[in-house]
């Protein structure tokens, strides 16, 4: 099963358990973010296309991570008139897990890895010995 999402005003295509980097949300890290401009939901042999967008198959996701992106050089130049501009420029993002498309939910959403505090990680290492 995959969706073709809309968010950024860039366009995604997911699938159940897939990670990816879209324009920066206004959301916090493990919090749940759910997309309702949806504009194609596929499962095997049943298709779902909206016009524009698809009613009542909003696809949730995990909040992983913020982060920037690569840095990207900005040159303009006209040549015989000494004039040149350099910039740089790095993007922002939000990394999202996909947790469920449609009806279809990963079997233990409810166990993806949250925030783990230090003091958690021992504690976790000594139920495991």
């Amino acid at each position: 099963m995959y969706a073709i999402i809309e968010t950024g005003g860039k366009q995604h295509k997911v699938t159940l358990g897939q990670k990816i980097r879209v324009e920066k949300l206004d959301a916090s890290i493990g919090s749940d973010v759910q997309i309702d401009k949806v504009l194609l939901v596929a499962d095997n042999d049943q298709t779902a296309v909206g016009t524009p967008y698809v009613e009542d198959m909003p696809v949730c996701a995990k909040v992983i991570d913020h982060g920037r992106g690569k840095k990207i050089r900005v040159i303009k130049m006209k040549r015989r008139k000494n004039y040149r501009r350099t910039q740089g420029h790095r993007q922002d993002y939000t990394e999202l897990q996909i947790v469920s498309v449609g009806d279809a939910v990963i079997p233990a959403a409810e166990n993806l890895p949250d925030v783990v505090d230090a003091e958690d990680e021992e504690w976790i290492e000594e139920i495991d010995d």
